[in-house]
């Protein structure tokens, strides 16, 4: 990740006030560490002078061997710095020292075989160094750092074995993880890349859950520092996680498989996703079978925002298209093609669309010619009286419809009086609990649907080809030759 971008994320995740509360067990090298930092990272940005050299005054001593050197939680500088990493990026860094958790085979906290006692600002009377280190270092942790850094040893530096490490870090990763703040591991060691460095961090690693990076504190280089921050962006909280599907998705039932199955497999995802180094590993949660894939757009990691795009497979959309469209669509140019077929039915309908309406309110509605339809013939001479003029005479078709109520009945003969009371009984019972269920009665190996449907369409054909001429006729005498009204028809 760029430099300069790394610092830019981190400071408007920390509202550009950067305190690295270093902490872990004494004698890990934790104030080389910050001394290192300073004069890579802080020193160099620091434009006053005055300022630059009052900062490098205030850096800790350190030194090998099992004393402990630090006596008390310390903050250097002892003031924020403002510090330009660009022109659009200034940040306030400072950094917190404390004594550490202490660990067996350290010295410094005992006199004359007693404990040490040290007056803090915490008690009025003096209390032991050990005790008041721990109020210290959990201090540090608790109230002064927005991110926190645990530098621990394998010990292959110093004079303590590095198991006399393991109950202090411990207690330093658990205070880190009770209050939830981002924070990273580091082993500080004279082999970073050895084999069993790297197997040793990632022990660590599956222990806490924690990134854990080894270095060698005393030779940071630039690049290791900005590995160890941009490592330290990843422990950052996910604030929001946002899902992007195809527009069709949206109209998918709220309740149906396809988005159920997506909805809960996106719900799992979240679940096991807290901070932005899981974002990807995680990612392999993201499946079920209606995702074709899913790929990530943005990390941000200024904010915590993520999104995801998810490509759902391409049949449930056709399947959705073939269930409104109550036909088959298996594919994009089949869709067209019913599209087109539409288009033409739809303007083929609003021309009789209002006749239709009429109809079924009033019984009867009309079609009228379109522009299109009339057909004018040649202009013919008249004569009036003494004078003359012309007759131009235009046809068209127009289309009447009329609603006619049609009657039908069924009457089986189904046995006695009580079997027939039994069938009626039942029937009506039937119809109170779904009124739709009397057209499923059986009778006779038919539906009552079926047998009123072709009682129906017996009646619809009843009207013979003749009888349907001499109607239209009639009609045309109406429209073109009546007054209006009509007397008695014979056909």
């Amino acid at each position: 990740m760029d430099e300069l971008r790394v610092y830019r994320d981190i400071q408007m995740r920390t509202g550009g006030e950067i305190y690295i509360g270093v902490v872990g067990p004494v004698r890990t090298g934790k104030s080389t560490f910050i001394k290192r930092f300073m004069d890579l990272m802080v020193l160099p940005g620091i434009d006053n002078v005055h300022e630059r050299e009052q900062a490098r005054d205030e850096l800790p001593q350190s030194a090998a061997g099992r004393t402990i050197m630090t006596t008390e939680p310390k903050f250097i500088p002892k003031e924020a710095v403002s510090v330009h990493i660009s022109d659009d990026i200034q940040v306030k860094i400072r950094l917190i020292d404390c004594v550490g958790f202490m660990v067996d085979g350290a010295s410094g906290h005992m006199e004359d075989d007693k404990d040490r006692m040290v007056k803090t600002p915490w008690y009025e009377d003096p209390i032991p160094f050990t005790k008041a280190a721990h109020i210290g270092t959990q201090k540090v942790i608790r109230d002064h750092s927005t991110i926190g850094l645990v530098i621990t040893t394998d010990g292959s530096f110093g004079e303590i074995a590095g198991e006399s490490f393991a109950a202090a870090e411990e207690m330093a990763v658990g205070e880190l993880k009770q209050i939830g703040k981002p924070f990273i591991v580091v082993v500080n060691t004279i082999r970073p890349y050895a084999m069993e460095t790297q197997e040793l961090c990632r022990r660590k690693e599956e222990k806490y859950d924690i990134k854990c990076l080894p270095f060698n504190c005393d030779q940071l280089k630039q690049e290791d520092i900005q590995r160890i921050m941009a490592t330290m962006l990843l422990e950052f909280p996910v604030s929001q996680i946002d899902f992007y599907t195809p527009k069709w998705f949206d109209l998918l039932p709220e309740e149906g498989e396809v988005k159920t199955a997506v909805a809960d497999t996106a719900r799992e995802y979240l679940m096991n996703v807290r901070h932005l180094k899981d974002v990807r590993p995680m990612q392999e949660k993201l499946t079920c079978p209606y995702i074709k894939k899913c790929f990530i757009e943005t990390v941000s990691m200024s904010d915590g925002k993520v999104i995801f795009h998810l490509e759902v497979d391409q049949k449930y959309y056709y399947e959705l298209l073939s269930e409104w469209m109550g036909m088959p669509v298996k594919g994009d140019y089949a869709f067209y093609r019913i599209l087109r077929q539409l288009s033409e039915n739809q303007t083929a309908y609003s021309a009789v669309s209002q006749a239709v309406e009429s109809a079924r309110a009033k019984g009867y509605g009309v079609v009228a010619p379109e522009k299109t339809e009339v057909l004018l013939e040649p202009p013919v001479l008249i004569k009036h009286g003494n004078r003359y003029g012309f007759k131009i005479k235009a046809k068209a078709p127009s289309i009447h419809m009329i609603k006619a109520g049609i009657e039908t009945e069924i009457a089986p003969i189904v046995g006695d009086q009580a079997q027939a009371e039994e069938l009626i009984t039942s029937m009506n019972n039937s119809q109170e609990q779904d009124p739709k269920a009397i057209w499923d009665t059986l009778i006779f190996g038919k539906t009552v649907g079926q047998l009123v449907e072709e009682g129906i369409q017996t009646k619809v054909t009843r009207m013979s080809e003749n009888s349907q001429v001499k109607m239209q006729e009639a009609i045309q005498k109406i429209v073109n030759d009546g007054n209006g009204s009509v007397i008695f028809i014979i056909i």
